[in-house]
């Protein structure tokens, strides 16, 4: 289905409007925001969006949960409304982009939206899913293809102003969570900043994922990674030792020489014979 605007319908009666499942709850703080704007404005200055569902007739939200409850609050009998014929992924993808557009999104809801987002694109327009092995071969050097593949990261990063990198990192960060973990994180005390969503996409296994989110949600720990940390000692397992930065150079610099081939190895040997000689003279000990 195309979807469309049905001019005729610019006004409705607030009863009449369901707000069907959202992907979050409108907050308190904006609802009584918005309420002051309109108590000094005398009036709401942007319609909210409906859907209306012919095989049902219902009328549901798209966009404007905080508008509709404002208006309910005021104890309004009608509301102003864009009204849409759509399929189901439009209406997911308006809800989305209003609330990624308009509000103040924690960290956690802002990671929620855009994994949902990626979903919804990706059914939409299944030619921006990333090309991978032969396909991705095949597009490289297909020269009659005309349209460019975008990814979504690419294009929402554009949207919202920010790096691809992060959209992508918000997008794995959301994607890991299930709607208990999501409701759990919603309730804790202290705000789940970007860093512990990041800590937690990380997490393969659901048991420590789940654990995680307790400990931060009943505020047992203030960081993702130090809850990590407490996962593992309440499992037994010793968390990593920390390393002075001498020893993570030696590691590296023996990482390197261990992968490097002969002909590397010869060459750097060629180039720093005299340092070479000099550090086993230095360092070699009796036999140096």
């Amino acid at each position: 289905m195309v979807p469309k605007i049905l001019p005729t319908i610019t006004e409705l009666p607030v009863s009449e409007i369901e707000f069907g499942e959202r992907l979050r709850p409108v907050s308190d703080a904006g609802v009584d925001a918005l309420i002051a704007s309109i108590n000094e404005l005398g009036v709401m200055k942007d319609p909210i969006h409906v859907r209306k569902i012919k095989r049902s007739r219902k009328i549901v939200l798209l966009a404007g949960g905080h508008r509709l409850t404002a208006a309910i609050k005021l104890d309004w009998d009608a509301i102003k409304v864009t009204c849409w014929e759509c399929n189901d992924d439009f209406a997911k993808l308006m809800e989305i982009d209003d609330n990624l557009a308009g509000a103040e999104l924690t960290a956690l809801d802002t990671a929620v939206f855009l994994a949902e987002r990626k979903r919804v694109y990706e059914r939409l327009y299944p030619e921006a899913k990333a090309a991978t092995g032969a396909d991705l071969v095949a597009k490289r050097w297909n020269t009659d293809d005309r349209m460019s593949l975008v990814s979504f990261a690419t294009t929402t990063a554009e949207k919202l102003g920010c790096s691809k990198r992060q959209v992508e990192r918000l997008v794995q960060a959301g994607t890991a969570l299930s709607s208990d973990n999501i409701q759990s994180l919603r309730n804790s005390e202290r705000p789940i900043i970007q860093n512990d969503l990041f800590e937690i996409a990380k997490i393969g296994e659901d048991a420590e994922r789940n654990r995680v989110v307790t400990l931060l949600s009943e505020g047992q720990a203030k960081k993702a990674a130090e809850a990590r940390k407490m996962f593992k000692a309440e499992q037994g397992k010793a968390p990593a030792p920390i390393l002075a930065n001498e020893d993570k150079c030696y590691l590296r610099l023996k990482d390197a020489w261990d992968r490097a081939p002969a002909a590397a190895i010869r060459m750097m040997v060629e180039e720093r014979e005299a340092e070479l000689v000099a550090a086993i003279k230095k360092y070699g000990g009796k036999n140096g």
